[in-house]
C-alpha cells in the first residue's frame, strides 16, 4: 500500500528534470529589446478609422454617434437602424448563429443606405473597406430596409355586404 502512495512522488521526481533537460530556449530576456511598435500603431489607426466610420454611419441614420462605441447598445441601435427587432441582440450572442445574423444585418444596413446586396456582403466580409465608404461617402439613410411596411399600423378590411 505504501508503494502506491509513493507513486505520485516518484512520477514527479522523474518528470521534473525532463522539463529542464528538454528546454531548448536560451534567450536572455534581460537584454532583449522587444518587438517593433509599428504593428501596434497600425492596429490602433485601423481601430480608430473603424470607430469613426461607424460613428458617421450611426449619425447619418439619425442615431447618436457615441452609441457606436458602447458594447451591446450598439447592436441594439444597429438593429433599430436596419429595422430588425431588438431580440436579435440575443442571436448576436450565440456562437455561429451570430455569423449569419451579422451578414443579414450588414445586407440590411446596405439596403437601408440605398446600396445593394453585394455592398452588404462587402460590409460583412471586408468591413475595413466598405464601412468607411458608407460612413464618409455620399450614401444617405433611406429608412429601415427590414421594417415591415405596415409595422404598428392597423389595417382595416373593407366590409362586404351580405
Amino acid at each position: 500500500m505504501k508503494s502506491f502512495l509513493k507513486l505520485p512522488l516518484i512520477a514527479f521526481c522523474i518528470l521534473l528534470p525532463s522539463q529542464f533537460l528538454l528546454a531548448q530556449e536560451t534567450t536572455d530576456y534581460t537584454t532583449s529589446a522587444g518587438g517593433s511598435p509599428v504593428p501596434a500603431i497600425i492596429g490602433l489607426l485601423v481601430a480608430l478609422l473603424m470607430i469613426v466610420a461607424m460613428w458617421k454611419v450611426f449619425a447619418k441614420a439619425g442615431q447618436p454617434g457615441w452609441a457606436s462605441i458602447i458594447p451591446i447598445y450598439n447592436l441594439y441601435i444597429w438593429c433599430k437602424i436596419v429595422g430588425r427587432p431588438a431580440w436579435w441582440i440575443i442571436l448576436m450572442l450565440i456562437p455561429f448563429v451570430n455569423i449569419i445574423v451579422g451578414i443579414v444585418l450588414c445586407i440590411d444596413m446596405a439596403k437601408s443606405f440605398g446600396k445593394g446586396v453585394g455592398f452588404g456582403i462587402g460590409l460583412a466580409f471586408l468591413g475595413i473597406i466598405f464601412l468607411p465608404i458608407l460612413g464618409f461617402g455620399s450614401a444617405q439613410y433611406q429608412g429601415a430596409a427590414a421594417a415591415e411596411p405596415n409595422q404598428g399600423a392597423v389595417v382595416s378590411q373593407p366590409q362586404q355586404d351580405v
